[in-house]
């Protein structure tokens, strides 16, 4: 349809006086509606920018970050199920900051026997628990699994005063260390290593009844520096069990000694290959350097399982050695199946790595190190070539942990082998999302401790991302779907959460520890508020390259929220500080609708608002130039004569117009309209959004408009549009392929649509049964 405007210089200062006026109207309707605090710039928000942090969100001039390094030997007592560990930290203070002490990360003390973390949360009776909930919480005493620190030195061996208070240790130190030195100290310790069956614990080992094996998958297993920066200075917010990590990057160099017979990898490169493998496996990781397509074998089950029936009372030590990494971890067994593929990563190769017991498999022998392979090269063309050697997933139950180079993944067939989809997706969704965590935070490093979703939701929203190119590279692994099954990132995903009780939800920038349900707060909602950003409010060529500009920025370094926030906006040129205070500072919600639809007809008589209008201020329609007005259809139209709407030619204002200020050709050109109409729309969920609206008219065309989001700015309570038209309009649809995340579509359609009931869909679903 064509809209047409018809403007007159000569009385253009009362088309501005009764436009203000009606909005001044429209807006009074709402008290407190009309304000711009939706549209408010976010400079009370933000930190003022400085030197370390530039107002584009970019790294300032005087950025620095502080650097520790490693060095250190670790034994697995595999039949007692306990570490020991001795390391030398060597901490470089590249701040302009003289430090009085070092803070250091004990997080296994989480999980002390008397650990406070057992205390956080209040409960009530529940209306009933499993056997095994109710025997771990009323019958069995706590774990005790926290760190026995066994010394603490300086280099030359003298003792170094500490402070442990909960997950943290306050070093202190004999004299400041200036900017620009370093300090090197040594800690001894051990602890007993948790069932991480047992409460989810996110480092551990699984206990195998049936061979008596256990596979260990360790992490957050060594005394570990805190980060010190230009935000916060020292960064020591106790561990309490949801907020993830904040850490410095360093240099490692780890030797770890465990049972001759087990097979072990882990952050790094493997200095010793000859001395831990056997010569079968070295022939066979030689081919898998150069095998681009499918894995290879560097042990096969039928190894896994000859191996399973020994416990060797003999040791290895593998020697690993890591650069510019923020953690380690590792993983070891007797039991593990080991596969190797080649991916090219720009001029380089990186190894994609999976580790699996039997119990895995076939699920994990065929689609593990598909999925790293594939996680890989997609998060690289959204945001920088992969930088490390290697890639390693895990198969663990029931976990989903992440670490430089390696992770942990759940998805286990039946005992006999047999699986569901939905065991098959969630491994494969599992696999992307933890081997993407390379990418965010282990790279692109920010702050999981305090801002969870910087690395869980832009890691959920780039595995959305990677999911559906996963189903078009590989469609027989989804068939008989049309497209791959993500469980978060579609818009309508996350209404459920979204649209329930305000009482337990939070802001997007809350601290993990303090929302009540932390998969869609971290997860879920800020994957979708990106996917509905990059789709439908800055479009995918916009986002992509704002999107790349962070990740290069901060690619090794810390970035804050407001530095992924001004950057988006710094490289796209869109001002997102709307769209940043409705979707992660407020818990506002979308729900848009069609309020109300008014029927007009033409005319060049005064209507009834500028009679009102002309009435207030004591003038006649005498005090007027020629005007064309459209007039609202009532009780009081001639139905018969407005049935197919007036042409404009029963206004001689308009008439005379066209004549007058057109040529022929132009003249010929128009589509006059026959049909207006003023359609409010309201916004009771006062988050705003592109209003994007398909019309229906009665010739069967179908129009659809995208409005932006700045329609909202003066009233975030509804907002009228007049739609002129030369067919009868017969429907208006918001939001007809549901982009927005609208929470109630029963309000989106004219004519109201009919809704089935939940009765009516279970009824449905009896009948398909």
């Amino acid at each position: 349809m064509i809209r047409i405007k018809y403007a007159f210089a000569s009385i253009l200062f009362l088309f501005a006086a009764v436009s203000f006026a009606q909005e001044q109207e429209g807006n009074e309707k709402e008290p407190g509606h009309y304000n711009q605090s939706k549209f408010k710039q976010l400079y009370e928000e933000f930190a003022t920018p400085n030197t370390y942090r530039s107002a584009s969100g970019a790294p300032g001039p005087d950025y620095y970050q502080q650097q520790a390094d490693y060095k250190m030997d670790i034994r697995l007592d595999d039949k007692n199920a306990k570490i020991y560990g001795e390391e030398t930290i060597t901490y470089t203070n590249n701040s302009p900051d003289a430090l009085e002490y070092l803070w250091v990360q004990l997080d296994q003390n989480v999980r002390t026997k008397d650990s406070k973390a057992l205390l956080k949360n209040g409960s009530g009776v529940p209306i009933a628990d499993q056997p095994k909930t109710f025997v771990g919480k009323y019958m069995t005493a706590p774990f005790d699994g926290g760190f026995v620190i066994e010394h603490v030195k300086d280099d030359s061996g003298k003792a170094l005063p500490h402070t442990i208070n909960f997950t943290m240790m306050r070093v202190d130190l004999p004299a400041p260390l200036k900017s620009g030195e370093k300090f090197s100290f040594n800690v001894k310790w051990n602890y007993n290593i948790p069932d991480h069956t047992v409460n989810r614990a996110r480092s551990g080992y699984e206990y195998f009844a049936e061979d008596g094996n256990r596979a260990y998958v360790i992490a957050q297993f060594f005394p570990r520096m805190a980060v010190y920066n230009d935000v916060e200075g020292w960064q020591n917010h106790q561990f309490w069990g949801n907020g993830e990590f904040a850490l410095p990057f360093g240099d490692y160099e780890v030797n770890i000694t465990v049972p001759a017979d087990h097979i072990l990898d882990g952050t790094g490169v493997l200095q010793n290959r000859k001395e831990v493998y056997t010569k079968e496996m070295l022939r066979r990781y030689e081919q898998a350097k150069k095998s681009y397509d499918k894995p290879v074998m560097i042990v096969t089950q039928a190894e896994a399982e000859a191996a399973e029936k020994g416990f060797s009372d003999k040791t290895k030590t593998w020697k690993l050695k890591a650069e510019n990494v923020r953690d380690f971890g590792f993983a070891t067994s007797r039991k593990f199946i080991w596969d190797m593929q080649a991916v090219k990563m720009g001029n380089r190769d990186v190894m994609a790595v999976s580790m699996y017991p039997k119990e895995g498999n076939p699920l994990w022998e065929e689609y593990s190190t598909k999925a790293v392979a594939h996680t890989l090269r997609s998060y690289s063309s959204h945001t920088f070539d992969y930088p490390y050697p290697k890639a390693i997933s895990v198969h663990a139950k029931n976990q989903g942990m992440e670490y430089p180079m390696i992770c942990w993944n759940y998805g286990r067939p039946n005992a006999d082998g047999t699986y569901s989809d939905r065991t098959k997706y969630g491994m494969i969704s599992v696999i992307i999302h933890e081997v993407g965590h390379n990418f965010f935070p282990m790279i692109v490093n920010s702050d999981e401790r305090q801002w969870g979703w910087m690395d869980e939701g832009l890691d959920t929203f780039m595995q959305y991302i990677a999911e559906q190119e996963f189903g078009e590279l590989y469609p027989e692994a989804i068939a008989p779907n049309d497209k791959y099954p993500s469980r978060r990132g579609d818009p309508a995903k996350i209404v459920p959460y979204m649209s329930g009780d305000q009482s337990t939800i939070a802001p997007i920038m809350s601290n993990p520890e303090n929302v009540f349900q932390l998969g869609p707060n971290a997860y879920g909602k800020p994957a979708t508020a990106l996917n509905i950003l990059r789709e439908t409010v800055m479009g995918r060529e916009l986002f992509d390259h704002a999107f790349k500009t962070y990740a290069q920025r901060w690619k090794f370094k810390h970035p804050t929220p407001e530095d992924f926030f001004r950057t988006m906006e710094d490289a796209s040129a869109v001002d997102l500080d709307w769209y940043w205070r409705g979707w992660f500072y407020t818990t506002d919600y979308v729900d848009m609708g069609v309020k109300n639809i008014k029927k007009y007809y033409v005319s060049d008589r005064p209507n009834k608002k500028m009679q009102a209008y002309l009435s207030e201020r004591g003038m006649t329609e005498a005090d007027l130039r020629p005007l064309v007005y459209l007039e609202e259809m009532d009780e009081t139209s001639d139905e018969t004569e407005l049935k197919n709407g007036l042409p404009s030619e029963t206004s001689k204002t308009l008439k005379e117009y066209m004549m007058d200020n057109m040529t022929a050709a132009e003249r010929a050109a128009v589509k006059e309209p026959k049909y207006f109409y003023e359609i409010t729309y309201n916004s009771p969920g006062g988050l705003p959004m592109p209003l994007i609206v398909e019309y229906t008219y009665a010739d069967g065309t179908v129009e659809n408009i995208t409005y932006p989001p700045e329609i909202w700015r003066k009233n975030s309570s509804e907002v009228m549009i007049v739609v002129s038209s030369a067919s009868e309009l017969t429907g208006v649809e918001i939001d007809p392929k549901m982009e927005t995340a609208d929470i109630d579509t029963t309000n989106n359609s004219w004519p109201k649509k009919e809704q089935e009931s939940d009765f009516d869909k279970m009824k449905e679903g009896i009948k398909g049964e």
